[in-house]
């Protein structure tokens, strides 16, 4: 799933660079408003579950004003490009038995300490992931850009 998210969103960011910031910045009625903002949540979101799974810092802010977390495209693609690179080294790393135990931490969310499976806490981190790249991927065809298809049997 590290693989899978790392080569979508490389098409993501490609097929986004196609278009002017007014169209990655356009409110096309999405959870997060545009295809930036979504971007720009992703990378929260991603930081926040990697910074309880390792030592990534955790990110600034909370996730209501994540779709303003990174506003500078220019600086958005490489944050995301190295915080790929960490989740796949990270993926990588994890021994035989890394999905075992649980994992608690401070849910901003719900405002309230949670604990759970590692398991599933790795299952959500990437189907958020995913969730979210869907309707990233429906708003740039829908602007008229080309990011590559989505079926993970694709993946190399």
């Amino acid at each position: 799933m590290a693989r899978y998210n790392e080569w979508q969103n490389r098409s993501l960011y490609g097929a986004a660079d196609t278009l002017s910031a007014e169209a990655r910045r356009q409110d096309r009625g999405a959870f997060f408003g545009s295809i930036h903002g979504t971007l720009s949540h992703l990378l929260w979101a991603d930081e926040q579950w990697m910074s309880r799974f390792t030592d990534v810092p955790k990110p600034t802010g909370e996730g209501k004003d994540s779709p303003g977390y990174c506003p500078d495209w220019a600086e958005l693609k490489p944050r995301r490009l190295a915080l790929d690179q960490k989740i796949t080294d990270w993926a990588h790393a994890m021994p035989a038995n890394g999905t075992e135990g649980d994992l608690t931490w401070y849910s901003g969310l719900a405002k309230a300490q949670r604990t759970k499976s590692r398991s599933m806490l790795f299952a959500h981190f990437f189907n958020h992931q995913t969730h979210h790249r869907g309707q990233v991927h429906a708003m740039l065809t829908a602007a008229g850009a080309k990011p590559d298809d989505t079926d993970l049997m694709l993946l190399k």
